[in-house]
């Protein structure tokens, strides 16, 4: 069974390119070679539509705009909570909009714990310690994709 709970799909306008994502990828930095960027592979190789900044960003972009527009246009937040995440400006900034989004029914978050344990996500946010999450401690990279492209898939479909 998985542990990954399914909701009412949620429906996404388009960006001024025409452009949606399946999933948006919140990470810190020091987390990107690790975890969110074989992480964004693997979906992608799934058939998903990934917004990851090193894909979306380029020179003299704005990355507030970019990150705002990129989380506007995606269904589900995929989060990489870790340490250097709870330590970092920017991806707080993306957990606030992934948070607003998720709670106004515009966007699911999908929560990853890199090296990090409930005990200490809960004493960053006790409301993000009651998320079900996947943790690299447990899983694999692959087995983290297959069970975020099966919720992904059962939401496009129902």
């Amino acid at each position: 069974m998985s542990g990954i709970r399914s909701e009412p799909p949620v429906r996404l306008t388009r960006d001024e390119s025409g452009q949606t994502w399946d999933i948006f990828v919140s990470h810190a930095s020091e987390d990107k070679a690790a975890v969110a960027s074989p992480l964004a592979a693997a979906l992608e190789e799934r058939g998903l539509r990934v917004w990851i900044d090193k894909g979306e960003l380029r020179i003299g972009d704005s990355l507030r705009r970019k990150i705002d527009d990129g989380l506007a246009h995606s269904s589900f937040g995929i989060v990489v909570f870790s340490k250097s995440f709870f330590a970092k400006g920017w991806p707080q900034y993306e957990l606030d909009g992934i948070v607003g989004l998720s709670v106004a029914g515009k966007q699911r978050m999908l929560p990853i714990w890199h090296e990090i344990s409930k005990d200490e996500v809960e004493q960053q946010s006790p409301s993000l310690a009651d998320k079900i999450a996947r943790t690299t401690a447990t899983s694999t990279i692959a087995e983290i994709a297959d069970e975020i492209a099966s919720v992904v898939r059962d939401s496009i479909a129902a």
